[in-house]
């Protein structure tokens, strides 16, 4: 039999955490942390935007750079005022904000994530990556809706 884990140890009940050899032990350890950080990073986010309305002129926001540079909505454009409208619980306005993104985009990024939380609390290890179809939806469905929502208007 090959070392498993760290400590070299050898048996069919030795934690492994996948083909890399890292133990389950190790990577619940480094998801809960960096599920703690990026918990924390949205919160002091969400806080801030709560009380920043993106919809008023004037906030302190990030611009989008692609708008800066082309005059064009991106694909994301709108997710702040969005996030905002959600998190007063206003959905109609967050949909006028960005539709692709409220109804595709936000489902799937929290799908993506509790399957990368629970694999990581049970020790397995998951990278977050996209097969080559599955970047091929999402970069065509992004240039569609990049192409309808400047033609729309």
């Amino acid at each position: 039999m090959t070392p498993h884990g760290p400590t070299g140890s050898t048996g069919p009940g030795t934690p492994t955490g996948g083909t890399d050899g890292t133990d389950a032990a190790a990577v619940r350890r480094r998801t809960l942390r960096t599920a703690a950080v990026a918990l924390g990073a949205g919160a002091l986010a969400a806080g801030y935007l709560w009380h920043t309305n993106p919809h008023q002129p004037g906030q302190l926001l990030l611009p989008c750079p692609f708008r800066l540079l082309t005059g064009l909505l991106c694909p994301f454009c709108g997710g702040t005022r969005m996030a905002y409208d959600l998190m007063h619980g206003d959905v109609a306005t967050a949909f006028h904000d960005n539709a692709v993104l409220l109804v595709l985009g936000v489902p799937a990024l929290a799908y993506a994530l509790t399957r990368w939380l629970a694999d990581g609390l049970r020790g397995r290890r998951r990278p977050m990556k996209l097969t080559a179809r599955g970047n091929a939806v999402v970069l065509g469905t992004a240039a569609v809706w990049l192409v309808a929502r400047n033609l729309m208007g």
